[in-house]
């Protein structure tokens, strides 16, 4: 092992970088918040400066997956719909299978020059979580309770308040509801089967409401919907503890475009669309498994240098006074200041440790689960 592979797996290292990603994200979101003058002035204004202040916090993360790791992402698409890619806001429809599936997406967006303005529906539980949640909400993610009869109103308003977004955004829909566990498959095919819909063997079922409802709101702000299938080279289920160890993972993501006018603007038939399209998932995902590859050109956009040098103007201005701090608190000799210093490395180990628990699979919601507990 080599002296850089020793460090990776180094607990004081990993401490300091989420030292440094915490940090920075408190001092983000201050930023943020003290932008919340501009929307009255210059909404759109206020818009690109937190596009930028998010890019800042988010890239450190692909800076992970990128450099630290050094994780490959290779695409498998046409060369028409590359080249589209940062040109236009998008709709993307990506498997819920993995812990790092959002990072490996992030990554593609950091490439085409979207990280920033890229957003999500997401679960309302998350925007209680520091830096993630709060970061999201300056950004005018979509929250929602995952109860369509309450959350209805509330994803239109917001999807309708993105329609005049200044910079390319690409609007992330996991339209399962939830990351895929056996559990929830059985219970997800039973519903299937009790609907008279055809089963998949790969995915969940894909819940409608949410994407009938995106591609309503954004008709003329949107361009396309990006179908995207993501594996992961040799079996490997990834994770972001994984990522932080350093450990190098290929992943392969399959896109295809369909242009909006494509789909039907009728609610039923839209939603037939999109079983449709889970079946053509639930193929290309039958056909990674049995070559290991999926169908068109391989693309491998390349990395660019911002994520690392956003992370190391962090990691400088930041841990230059704490290394100074923690030099004068153990020089003074003071029992009282060294346990308070290393009861506040704990509690930092503590937090980053709970945030990186936020993308485990077993920490998952147990949203999917609602049917198996109405049947026992």
């Amino acid at each position: 092992m080599g002296f850089i592979a020793f460090l990776k797996t180094q607990f004081i290292v990993h401490l300091l970088i989420g030292f440094v990603f915490v940090v920075s994200g408190l001092i983000i979101n201050f930023i943020q918040l003290c932008t919340l003058v501009l929307w009255p002035i210059n909404k759109q204004f206020y818009r690109r400066v937190n596009c930028r202040l998010a890019y800042s916090l988010w890239s450190q993360l692909v800076m992970l997956l990128e450099w630290w790791s050094g994780t490959e992402c290779t695409l498998f698409s046409d060369e028409a719909t590359v080249n589209t890619f940062g040109k236009e806001h998008v709709i993307i429809i990506l498997n819920h299978n993995f812990e790092i599936d959002f990072l490996c997406g992030w990554t593609m967006t950091e490439r085409f020059g979207v990280l920033g303005s890229s957003k999500v529906l997401a679960k309302k539980e998350l925007l209680y979580v520091p830096l993630i949640g709060w970061t999201w909400y300056f950004l005018e993610i979509v929250f929602c309770k995952r109860k369509w009869e309450e959350d209805r109103d509330t994803v239109i308003e917001g999807l309708k308040r993105l329609s005049d977004y200044p910079e390319y955004m690409w609007f992330l829909l996991y339209c399962e509801g939830t990351r895929f566990t056996e559990t929830k498959h059985r219970i997800s095919m039973e519903v299937a089967e009790s609907k008279g819909l055809p089963k998949l063997k790969y995915h969940l079922l894909p819940r409608t409401k949410g994407f009938t409802t995106a591609v309503q709101c954004l008709r003329g702000t949107v361009s396309a919907v990006y179908d995207v299938t993501l594996n992961f080279r040799g079996n490997k289920n990834p994770s972001l503890l994984g990522i932080l160890y350093g450990k190098k993972y290929e992943a392969d993501m399959c896109v295809r475009r369909f242009p909006l006018e494509d789909i039907p603007q009728d609610e039923k038939e839209a939603a037939n669309w999109l079983h449709k399209l889970y079946q053509e998932k639930d193929a290309l995902q039958e056909m990674y498994n049995q070559e290991g590859i999926f169908p068109g050109q391989q693309f491998k956009p390349p990395r660019r240098p911002w994520t690392l040098l956003n992370f190391l103007f962090w990691a400088t201005v930041l841990l230059s006074p704490l290394f100074t701090f923690g030099f004068g608190v153990f020089a003074s000799g003071s029992p009282l200041l060294i346990l308070a210093f290393l009861g506040l490395v704990g509690a930092a180990s503590f937090g980053v440790r709970r945030l990186i628990g936020v993308t485990e699979i077993e920490k998952g919601s147990s949203y999917g689960n609602q049917e198996f507990k109405k049947k026992e």
